[in-house]
């Protein structure tokens, strides 16, 4: 069972009995019992007076939107920078002159992702690396991934500005085409094969996205990393979701990212007139779908946690009005952080499903197609979140990631920890996606200060 854990860190004020931190005001009666107390605690000496410069950071994210931006339109309007298209050339080439102004001294790899990289004054120590993304969805929002761009070249930019200096080398890594299936990232642990370089992605192909962004499908095997050869991962992004803000809290602590399970459904029944068959006749396959429809949710609330479960795609042969439908394709998806759980809700949606079948004269197939196994947050590095988050007076609370990251991948080669600014409504993939300035400021020093005290002490384990 997952649980979202509201907590009140280190307030610049004392409270009123040791130990003890007061409620927002914003918070929900439901979250109170969560609430945990943080005792204040003396600032580590990896923790600097260091804040990163807003303004600046907000103008970064201000310039970056303009590439992909609908003729004509506004901030507001969005941006459709989808990976290999000449907007998402463009940004690259915007966020590259930002690197190297910073001193990073970017490079493409073969797999489009573009590193930079910062010195550490001992270059045996692995690097800590941090970033995210700057391609969209089509007709997507200007926070999506770049908040982690920008806000991770902010960090190295502050650094700069304050002379500090890191033991362990920095990199930043902003992560090729990860709205079409963490590819830049992926490429990391495992090469993709011919399939996948030859697939149509809007219009060209992975191999030929490659070439146009600087990266090198034929030498793919040059970006392969080993477990064990970062410090660690972190990367800063908003939430995608609404918990933070209904909240009234400024910054998540990621537990995880969830695994996701996908099946596909066919429904057979016996495509017949709509008009002469007898209702008690029928083999509808529709009738027979749309039960498997309300027990994806009834399979999915019948559990405590915060596993969700979605029917996304749903198909109709022959799609007549006068014929009764014969076949159905749908597809279910069960999403949690508890492996276990996962587990438990497709056993639970098989034999509902056989259960349907038997009630509507129907054969039903359900076949699980794959699995994108949970990526969980190293403890060490939510400890350090934790501390940084307090010693900035900040409040937060500890929640999982529904939606998937780049992270997910890099999990798997190194320790990971994620950091959420609020998203207004739980709105994002949309031009109306929206965090609030402040916020996403607050999640900038929060990054900061993580890699400043993880750059302290032993590399977590």
């Amino acid at each position: 069972m997952q649980r979202m854990t509201t907590r009140v860190l280190g307030t610049r004020q004392p409270p009123r009995c040791p130990g003890i931190s007061a409620i927002p005001a914003s918070a929900p009666l439901a979250l109170a019992f969560l609430i945990m107390a943080i005792p204040a605690a003396g600032r580590a000496q990896s923790e600097t007076a260091a804040r990163v410069n807003a303004p600046r950071l907000q103008e970064s994210l201000e310039t970056l939107s303009t590439f992909g931006r609908p003729a004509g339109g506004t901030f507001a309007d969005g941006v459709s920078r989808v990976a290999y298209s000449d907007a998402d050339v463009a940004g690259r080439a915007y966020v590259m002159g930002l690197m190297r102004e910073a001193g990073l001294d970017p490079h493409i790899d073969p797999a489009g992702n573009i590193i930079g990289k910062r010195a550490g004054s001992d270059p045996s120590l692995k690097p800590i690396v941090f970033g995210s993304h700057i391609d969209s969805v089509r007709n997507g929002g200007n926070f999506d991934g770049d908040v982690g761009s920008m806000g991770a070249i902010e960090a190295i930019r502050t650094l700069n500005d304050h002379h500090i200096p890191t033991r362990h080398p920095l990199e930043v890594a902003i992560w090729s085409n990860e709205e079409g299936g963490t590819h830049g990232s992926a490429s990391l642990l495992e090469t993709p094969g011919a399939a996948t370089l030859n697939r149509d992605f809007y219009g060209i192909t992975m191999r030929d996205g490659l070439r146009k962004i600087g990266g090198d499908p034929d030498r793919l095997a040059e970006v392969l990393r080993k477990p064990g050869s970062m410090c660690c991962y972190l990367e800063l992004h908003v939430e995608q979701g609404g918990n933070l803000e209904k909240a009234g809290i400024q910054i998540g602590v990621v537990d995880g990212i969830v695994g996701i399970d996908d099946y596909a459904v066919e429904v057979k029944g016996f495509a017949n007139h709509a008009g002469t068959t007898p209702m008690a006749g029928r083999k509808d396959a529709l009738y027979a779908a749309s039960y498997i429809v309300q027990a994806v949710r009834d399979v999915t609330n019948a559990m405590p946690g915060r596993q969700v479960g979605t029917v996304g795609r749903f198909e109709v042969f022959p799609d007549a009005p006068n014929v009764i439908p014969g076949r159905v394709s749908l597809s279910i998806q069960f999403r949690d952080l508890s492996e276990s759980t996962i587990d438990s809700l497709g056993k639970a949606m098989a034999l509902r499903v056989q259960e349907i079948a038997r009630q509507t004269g129907t054969e039903i197939t359900m076949t699980h197609l794959e699995r994108a196994r949970p990526a969980l947050a190293n403890k060490a590095i939510q400890s350090d979140i934790e501390a940084s988050i307090a010693g900035l007076g900040l409040t937060a609370m500890h929640l999982p990631s529904g939606a998937g990251h780049d992270a997910q991948e890099v999990a798997k080669l190194a320790p990971m920890g994620m950091i959420f600014v609020p998203s207004i409504g739980g709105i994002s993939h949309s031009p109306k996606e929206l965090s609030r300035w402040p916020d996403i400021a607050n999640g900038a020093n929060v990054l900061l200060q993580t890699i400043l005290r993880i750059d302290a002490k032993p590399d977590p384990k």
